[in-house]
């Protein structure tokens, strides 16, 4: 019997064949140990969380399954649904379909909310599989998965995912050290289809790099229509263009509006899907969608998380439909999405790393290289990276593209919710809980002192501002337990009353306003609609008196402050304005502001779960979710319509 290669599983005389590592994972599985994946992307991973799935289901114990991103989330629910049916649920922030489901997608803050605040509701489930844990890497949210895996339910395994862990046996090794139970490691370095990399640079393309160019020589620019050309004439469509900023991507899919990658019969049949889709997603008449049609119509599109998210979507399932020759897009698409091509262009081998422009991360590199060659399609994969000689040098190229990826580094740090949440269980011995984190387990002496030390700074900050009092929470504490992310100031507003006495109109400007970050220099709006402007001057100042004591004791990062650049908008959308009208009260991106009204929408019902919580409250809260969760910003709608 000659060994077939594709990831999924497939039946063979009732047996089925799986990859060397794919079988190795499966069969620690049934073994009953907890088994931590590193594969290249596209290797087949997910048949491992499949096996976990059918198994725990054939046996009646539940499985959870998470997600770093809400794309990710909808999709596996997609995938899963087509496979197993009514078995599978979802519960994101926005999203709830079959919330008691045997096999349930959630993302990781989730579940970490779960394991806290209703760790009952987990006892039916013998499983959760990490989707892309090395996420645990992430500076923003990497402690939610940090504190998940620490917090682990005793009864549950788990089963972690990753394109690349380099440090991978360390981190199984903290896992088993604080969990006392087996954590085995299976790693696989090939990949299925091998990657062919070449570098665009002085308007040539070769497969090596010109060590011998010194970066000071005369520079030619690289032109669009020399990389485009080669990658056409050498069979390499379709191909997705990673950019490194939303402008960008718009710009470069301009820039080719004059090409048509497209047979006279493919543009029929991409027209009449672009059609139909935008009928399913309400989205006919959408100025966006039709500006984006001419590119189409030449199966070139874009895609960002500034664009609505039906337009989004309908983007992607033109790329997965293979009418579309050429996707220019931002970094997200490469994480996890099932999105594979022949081709892989890099506009840049820099980008934005917090507020600095800087080199590609090696693991960042092939997450993004990792969606060139599909799997029983192509023989190999190819993959272009477009250099400037005057902004790297030739040694940083090799570095990123063949240097070792980097390890995967704790970002723990403790939100305030989840220290009330663990006082509430565990009394002053939640700073016990810091020896069990992985940043203690490969960090310095020096760097754990601080850790612990800022643990114990942001636990008596609570003591004093009154969320924990002669040792219990307060009211005010039992607010902010649920509440993750913006606990000080919001409970500090319920506490004062100032909360409760707003209109609902206010209340949903007041969470988005909570929610938001601005872009760099965006610029904040002229005029406050005049409900506002009260609260906000009460809440300025409300939020100078909570960072002051946040600086007083070395606490950082300090809390957010509550940016109102939405007021407008969501005053103007509860009160039944559509979509068009709203998104020009803002300079916010459509899918921006479809983002944060959904964030909103998870702030509020974060809140109906308060106990306690007034009959009054809880009125406004909810009307407050009815007039915002509706049309764009419905995402469950837009989860069952697609």
């Amino acid at each position: 019997m000659t060994r077939l290669s594709f990831w999924r599983v497939i039946p063979y005389n009732g047996s089925m064949i799986y990859d060397r590592f794919q079988e190795e994972a499966i069969c620690l599985i049934n073994q009953g140990c907890s088994v931590v994946v590193s594969a290249p992307t596209g290797a087949g991973k997910t048949a491992i969380a499949e096996h976990v799935i059918t198994e725990s289901i054939a046996r009646h114990t539940g499985v959870i399954y998470t997600a770093p991103i809400k794309a990710l989330s909808n999709q596996k629910f997609r995938d899963f649904r087509k496979i197993y049916g009514e078995m599978i649920g979802i519960v994101t922030g926005d999203i709830s379909i079959h919330p008691h489901a045997p096999v349930l997608i959630m993302t990781t803050e989730i579940f970490r909310n779960r394991i806290l605040d209703e760790p009952e509701t987990l006892k039916k489930y013998s499983w959760v599989i990490y989707d892309e844990i090395h996420y645990i890497d992430n500076p923003e949210r990497g402690t939610v998965w940090e504190e998940s895996l620490i917090l682990l339910p005793e009864h549950m395994n788990f089963l972690g995912l990753s394109a690349t862990i380099p440090n991978i046996n360390a981190f199984a090794s903290w896992l088993q050290t604080i969990h006392q139970k087996n954590v085995k490691v299976v790693v696989e370095n090939n990949r299925p289809v091998p990657l062919h990399i070449f570098f665009h640079s002085q308007d040539r393309i070769a497969d090596k790099i010109d060590a011998s160019r010194s970066p000071y020589d005369a520079v030619r620019p690289n032109r669009m229509e020399t990389l485009i050309g080669h990658i056409e004439r050498n069979r390499g469509l379709p191909a997705i263009y990673f950019a490194f900023s939303r402008k960008k991507t718009e710009e470069l899919a301009w820039e080719l509006r004059k090409r048509n990658f497209l047979t006279h019969e493919e543009e029929t049949r991409i027209m009449e899907l672009f059609e139909r889709l935008c009928q399913r997603y309400d989205l006919r008449d959408d100025a966006s969608a039709k500006s984006i049609l001419p590119l189409v119509r030449r199966g070139i599109a874009f895609h960002h998380a500034g664009m609505l998210p039906t337009l989004k979507e309908i983007v992607e399932q033109l790329f997965t439909s293979h009418l579309l020759k050429l996707i220019f897009t931002t970094e997200t698409f490469a994480l996890g999405i099932n999105m594979p091509s022949r081709s892989v262009i890099f506009d840049d081998v820099r980008k934005i790393y917090g507020r600095y422009a800087r080199n590609l991360k090696t693991r960042d590199f092939y997450q993004m290289a990792g969606r060139a060659g599909r799997r029983g399609i192509d023989t190999e994969g190819f993959v272009y990276c477009r250099i400037h000689p005057s902004r790297v040098r030739p040694e940083e190229i090799r570095r990123i593209v063949y240097g070792r990826p980097e390890d995967v580094r704790s970002q723990f740090n403790t939100s305030y919710a989840t220290i009330l949440n663990l006082f509430e269980q565990h009394k002053d011995r939640l700073l016990d809980i810091y020896p069990l984190s992985f940043h203690f387990f490969h960090s310095r002496k020096n760097e754990q002192k601080e850790a612990a030390r800022l643990l114990e700074a942001k636990l008596r900050l609570l003591k004093e501002l009154d969320f924990i009092r002669d040792g219990v929470l307060t009211e005010k504490g039992h607010f902010a337990k649920a509440i993750y992310g913006y606990e000080l100031i919001i409970s500090e507003l319920y506490e004062k009353r100032i909360l409760p006495s707003l209109d609902v109109y206010t209340l949903g400007s007041l969470a988005a306003a909570a929610v938001f970050e601005p872009r760099r220099n965006q610029k904040p709006p002229l005029r406050l609609p005049l409900c506002c402007r009260p609260i906000k001057q009460k809440s300025d100042t409300l939020y100078e008196t909570l960072r002051a004591r946040e600086q007083r004791h070395r606490i950082y990062p300090v809390s957010k402050r509550l940016w109102w650049y939405l007021s407008a908008a969501m005053e103007a959308w509860m009160k039944g304005e559509d979509f068009k009208k709203i998104s020009g009260l803002t300079d916010t991106d459509e899918g921006e502001i479809v983002r944060y009204f959904r964030m909103t929408l998870q702030v509020f019902k974060e809140m109906l779960d308060i106990k306690g919580l007034t009959d009054d409250m809880k009125n406004k809260v909810t009307q407050a979710i009815r007039l915002i969760n509706r049309d764009e910003v419905d995402a469950e709608k837009q989860l069952r319509e697609g």
